[in-house]
């Protein structure tokens, strides 16, 4: 049955509550309701076409609708959909794991889950839980974790505890673990220390001071590799990241690096921690696993990390954790399809250089007096728009500048997300050249004409 654009916006309106979004400011508008998908493009209820230039929340590699993976996903499901992962194994979820592992040399066990903030989740408790396993009153002190300001780890009680965004996660203060915050090198704010190399250098001695001072304490540092995504796409400069692995392995706590957002060649290769070598203690990963297709996410630990809970069955060594969809055998089939046709489509070498086309594109933003900073690695691209570029003070909240240049990129055929005063442009993988010369044509447009509109209402 078609139901009209109207019905749905109805229904829509009075029964959904959207995630990260102010209710109040959504039913004013008329909503976006997407009814399919194709390659690029997304197509809303009334047959409207979009570019999708967010990947459908950073998930999407291969482009909607592909029919390798639909093909997949048929072909596990004739021969079933789920069985539990507690106390038995499945065909996919084995194949997965394998496969997985083959990737991160140092790894040497997969724990499934089904978002990336589950993922995280389970990596803090393993770090906790680790300590305890190896000598209990040795380690009992070790119960903190460092991570980044401005971090983002996902919305569970445990992974905003390691969060640092104070919009949001302020409220829940109360209801969290503690955290030590150290700085984040996020350049363009911090000129006032030199270089991007000075300000490694700053981060980095913070970060040691912290450790140097209170090791006993921390079962382990938390970082996601290369780039903050949440924060605004905030791109760490080269050799961060290696500091970082060298100051946990120096004063030994646990590393554990969040690949959900940057992990499936969204960085310009399989995995963001390759590009400096490092080798972490846990991994968390997520979204693209599936190509977009279905929630999956694992936590991969070393053989060290997993051998500390092995022990017998009145040691209480055990890990106590799951969920019910634990290695789901359609997502798992759907995600090792995923991978396959990575390696066969050569996708990362095409992400590689799409990524330094985009590079030359989005630099025509600076023209617009409004866009303070263009930040990009891979295909994950932020422009930070400012009141005062001298300055780089942003447009107060209320003015919904933000806001206001999505919904005019929406109507010539865009659909990108805000976070803050930044704008994210996170392309599907496979999008072509053309779509994306196409996207950022409609991003520049649609930025100047709210430079414009600005202008006019500051007269």
């Amino acid at each position: 049955m078609k139901y009209s654009y109207e019905q749905l916006e109805q229904w829509d309106k009075q029964y959904v509550w959207h995630p990260f979004t102010q209710m109040k400011q959504y039913v004013k508008e008329r909503p976006l309701i997407i009814e399919r998908g194709q390659g690029s493009y997304l197509y809303d209820a009334d047959g409207h076409r979009y570019l999708d230039g967010y990947a459908s929340l950073w998930v999407n590699v291969h482009g909607h609708n592909d029919p390798e993976l639909n093909a997949a996903l048929r072909e596990q499901l004739e021969n079933i959909a789920h069985s539990t992962l507690l106390g038995s194994a499945n065909v996919p979820s084995i194949l997965l794991a394998k496969t997985l592992i083959s990737y991160w040399p140092g790894m040497a066990k997969v724990f499934y889950s089904d978002t990336g903030a589950a993922a995280v989740e389970i990596a803090l408790k393993i770090a906790y839980q680790y300590w305890k396993n190896i000598d209990p009153v040795k380690y009992a002190k070790k119960n903190k974790f460092v991570s980044l300001k401005e971090a983002y780890h996902g919305d569970t009680v445990g992974a905003v505890s390691v969060g640092g965004m104070a919009t949001f996660h302020r409220i829940f203060a109360p209801l969290l673990f503690e955290r030590i915050e150290v700085p984040s090198p996020y350049v363009y704010r911090m000129e006032e220390y030199g270089s991007e190399q000075d300000v490694v250098r700053y981060c980095l001695n913070e970060l040691e001071c912290v450790l140097a001072s209170q090791h006993e304490h921390i079962a382990a540092v938390i970082v996601e590799p290369l780039v903050q995504g949440a924060a605004g796409i905030i791109v760490h400069p080269r050799g961060f990241l290696k500091g970082v692995e060298a100051l946990c392995r120096q004063y030994g706590v646990l590393l554990i690096c969040d690949e959900v957002a940057v992990g499936f060649g969204r960085t310009g290769t399989m995995f963001a921690c390759e590009q400096e070598e490092v080798a972490p203690d846990l991994v968390c990963l997520g979204k693209g696993m599936t190509g977009g297709y279905l929630p999956l996410a694992a936590t991969l630990v070393t053989e060290e990390v997993y051998a500390a809970f092995l022990g017998e069955a009145d040691e209480d060594k055990t890990f106590y954790h799951g969920h019910t969809y634990t290695g789901n055998q359609l997502t798992c089939s759907v995600a090792l399809k995923n991978i396959e046709l990575i390696e066969q489509r050569g996708l990362i070498s095409s992400v590689q250089r799409k990524a330094r086309r985009l590079a030359e594109r989005l630099d025509a933003l600076y023209e617009i007096p409004i866009v303070g900073d263009i930040r990009q690695k891979g295909l994950m691209c932020g422009i930070e728009i400012v009141k005062d570029r001298a300055t780089k003070a942003v447009f107060p909240r209320a003015a919904m500048v933000e806001h206001r240049i999505i919904l005019e990129a929406r109507q010539r055929g865009l659909i990108i997300r805000p976070l803050g005063p930044v704008l994210t442009f996170i392309p599907i993988l496979s999008m072509s050249e053309a779509e994306m010369d196409e996207a950022v044509r409609i991003l520049f447009d649609s930025i100047a004409c709210l430079y414009e509109q600005v202008r006019v209402e500051c007269l």
